[in-house]
C-alpha cells in the first residue's frame, strides 16, 4: 500500500493546501494554469511545501504530457533522452509536454545547459523544484527563461488541517477512531514538512493497537524515540544545527562553531550552504567591527566552489574560527532595518534637486544638481550639505557600536557632521 502522504496527495488545486498567493482564487498561478498560458518556471520553497504535488496538478489541468526527472540521479544522457522522447511526443500533442526536474539545483551547470536549448526551443515547458535559492544554483541563461514561484512555510493552522484531513478523508485511518487530542509534537517533528508530518501520524498510528487511539505530544515523543531518525538534513533538524552554528558564530564561541560546523559536514550538509550562511553572518554579526570578515566569507565560498569535499572542510573551519573570533556589530544590519521603516512609513519622498541627475539640457534649466558641492573639492573631501529628504533632514539612521573599528567611525562622523546627527 502507498504510504498516507502519498494516498493524500491533492489531485486539484482546490484540494491543495496553502499557497493562497499562488493558487487561491486570485492567485497569479491559478490563473495562468485556468488559461492553460504558463511559462516555464522554478518553485523554490522548503521540504514537503507541494512542489512536487504542484507540478502533477498543472499538467492534469492542461492535460500535457508530463516526465519527470530527479536531479539527485539523473545526468546529462537522461535528460537528453527525457527531452528526445517530448520532442517526439510533441508531434501527436498540441501542448508542449512539461518536463518536471527536482531538486534541479543539483543539476551541474553542463545537466543545466543541456536545458537550455529545450526550454529556448519550446519543446518543453520546464517546472524545477529548488529547496535552495536559485540566483545561486540554476545558471543565469535557463533562470531568465523561468518565472520563480516562491512557496512558503506550511503554517500551524495548515498543518493542523493536513492531519484533521488524513483522519477524516483517508481509507485507511478513517477505519480507525482517531482522536487528535494534541498537534504540536507532530507539528515540531515534522519541521514544517507536510510529507513528513502525515508520515509520522502514520507511524504512529500503525505503531500502536489502542482503540480509541488518542494522540498527545507525550506519545508522539515516545514513538519518535523508539523509532529514532524522524529527522534529515532537509527537515528540522537542518535548521535547527545551522541555527546553533550561527548564534555560535555571533556569541564568539568557536568551540561550538567548530562543532555545529562538524554535524552538518557528517550530516551530509550542502558545503555550499554553509559557506552562504557564514557570507550573511560577517555582514549581518561582524559588519564594519571588522570589515575582513566579508572578505574572508565570500573567500571562503569560492573556496568551498572550486575544492570541494573532503578538503573545503578544512576552509570552512577555518572561516568559522575566523567569524567567531572577530568583534562584533549589528549597526549595519539595524541600519537598513531602519532606513526601510523609514521609506514604508513617509513613502516616496522627493530627491532634492542638488542631487539629481542633469543628462539633459532641460533638466539642468530645471536646477536638477546645479546646487550639489563635489566633496572633492573641499578640505578633507567634505562639504557639509543635505543628502536626505527635506523631510528627513537630520535622522540618524546608522549608528556605530561600541568596538575599536567603529569608535573610530563615529569619531570620524562626529568630526564630519558636528551635531547634526547626534553622532
Amino acid at each position: 500500500m502507498q504510504p498516507l502522504a502519498e494516498r493524500l496527495r491533492p489531485k486539484t488545486l482546490d484540494d491543495y493546501v496553502s499557497q493562497s498567493h499562488l493558487i487561491g482564487t486570485e492567485g497569479v498561478l491559478r490563473k495562468m494554469i485556468n488559461m492553460d498560458a504558463f511559462p516555464s518556471m522554478i518553485f523554490w520553497g522548503p521540504p514537503g511545501t507541494g512542489k512536487t504535488t504542484l507540478a502533477l496538478i498543472i499538467a492534469n489541468i492542461a492535460k500535457r504530457p508530463f516526465y519527470q526527472l530527479s536531479a539527485v540521479n539523473a545526468g546529462v544522457k537522461d535528460v537528453r533522452e527525457v527531452i528526445e522522447s517530448a520532442s517526439t511526443s510533441r508531434g501527436m500533442f498540441a501542448q508542449r509536454p512539461i518536463l518536471f526536474i527536482d531538486e534541479i539545483h543539483r543539476f551541474s551547470k553542463s545537466q543545466q545547459d543541456s536545458l537550455l536549448g529545450a526550454v529556448e526551443k519550446g519543446l518543453v515547458t520546464l517546472i524545477g523544484a529548488t529547496t535552495e535559492n536559485p540566483s545561486f544554483e540554476v545558471i543565469p541563461a535557463l533562470l531568465s527563461r523561468c518565472q520563480v514561484y516562491i512557496l512558503n512555510h506550511f503554517t500551524k493552522a495548515d498543518l493542523d488541517l493536513l492531519l484533521q484531513k488524513a483522519i477524516a478523508t483517508d481509507e485507511v485511518l478513517k477505519l480507525r477512531k482517531i482522536e487528535l487530542n494534541e498537534t504540536d509534537a507532530l507539528i515540531r517533528i515534522s519541521g514544517g514538512d507536510a510529507r513528513k508530518l502525515l508520515n509520522t501520524l502514520e507511524l504512529v498510528v500503525s505503531g500502536s493497537t489502542d482503540n480509541p487511539l488518542i494522540i498527545t505530544n507525550d506519545l508522539v515523543a515516545s514513538m519518535a524515540q523508539k523509532n529514532g531518525a524522524f529527522y534529515d538534513k532537509s527537515g528540522e533538524q537542518h535548521y535547527d544545527i545551522i541555527s546553533a552554528f550561527i548564534k555560535s558564530i555571533r556569541g564568539s564561541d568557536p568551540n561550538g562553531a567548530v562543532y555545529w560546523l562538524a554535524r552538518m559536514i557528517e550530516g551530509g550538509e550542502d558545503l555550499k550552504f554553509i559557506a552562504r550562511r557564514m557570507l550573511i553572518a560577517a555582514s549581518e554579526d561582524i559588519g564594519n567591527a571588522n570589515p575582513t570578515a566579508l572578505i574572508m566569507a565570500n573567500n571562503t565560498f569560492q573556496a568551498v566552489q572550486t575544492i570541494g569535499y573532503p578538503e573545503s572542510r578544512i576552509i570552512l573551519s577555518q572561516c568559522a574560527v575566523y567569524l567567531a573570533t572577530s568583534p562584533k556589530s549589528n549597526a549595519s544590519y539595524l541600519a537598513i532595518g531602519k532606513a526601510q521603516q523609514i521609506v514604508k512609513q513617509t513613502g516616496d519622498l522627493p530627491v532634492p534637486l542638488h542631487l539629481r541627475n542633469a543628462p539633459t539640457k532641460l533638466m539642468k534649466e530645471l536646477n536638477y544638481g546645479k546646487d550639489y558641492l563635489y566633496s572633492h573639492d573641499y578640505t578633507d573631501n567634505f562639504i557639509e550639505q543635505e543628502f536626505l529628504p527635506d523631510e528627513l533632514s537630520g535622522q540618524k539612521i546608522y549608528d556605530p557600536g561600541e568596538n575599536a573599528k567603529e569608535v573610530q567611525l563615529r569619531q570620524f562622523l562626529r568630526a564630519r557632521w558636528k551635531e547634526k546627527y547626534g553622532y
